[in-house]
């Protein structure tokens, strides 16, 4: 499964571009077109390895929170992959590097009959990134889950923080 953007409407897919947009102003079309493409393959391969860490690097990040901004749609997506994938934000002071959890990510995407754009896989993003109005973000992009940390135990968005069990997303 190369191409993902069947598995949601073009109307709904250019209506989550235009959330990516409106969140990051100054981002063309394109790069926001890319980031939820990236985002709909991130959240494929989360939903089919629940076990494992997954993490999304910045640029991709603002794809994954536009789809869920799109709560109807995001659900529909989660039900069609067969789990929820669930988001559990890091604090404030983590940042994209931790663990070089993204590369780990690029090679379950990989496994999974993915084709990741590398160009925005890259640390540090290839493109400017930040959002508008109150939505402030301070470090990294937290990381997914559909079950309890498999470094600790914990269920996600305890101690274990960005190390939690893969699944899903912010």
């Amino acid at each position: 499964m190369h191409d993902v953007r069947h598995l949601i409407a073009p109307d709904a897919f250019r209506g989550v571009v235009a959330t990516v947009m409106d969140n990051n102003p100054g981002m063309d079309e394109p790069t926001a077109a890319r980031a939820v493409e990236e985002a709909l393959k991130f959240v494929v391969a989360a939903a089919k390895f629940p076990t494992e860490p997954m993490r999304p690097l910045r640029l991709v990040d603002e794809g994954w929170h536009a789809l869920i901004l799109h709560t109807a749609l995001y659900a529909k997506l989660c039900a069609r992959l067969g789990r929820f994938v669930h988001h559990h934000p890091d604090g404030p002071d983590t940042t994209d590097h931790v663990s070089d959890g993204h590369l780990r990510t690029v090679a379950l995407m990989e496994e999974a009959g993915l084709s990741p754009d590398r160009d925005l896989w890259t640390v540090p993003s290839p493109v400017p990134v930040g959002a508008s109005g109150g939505r402030r973000r301070r470090g990294g992009s937290g990381s997914c889950s559909t079950s309890s940390c498999s470094s600790c135990g914990s269920q996600c968005g305890s101690s274990c923080g960005s190390s939690c069990g893969g699944g899903g997303g912010d």
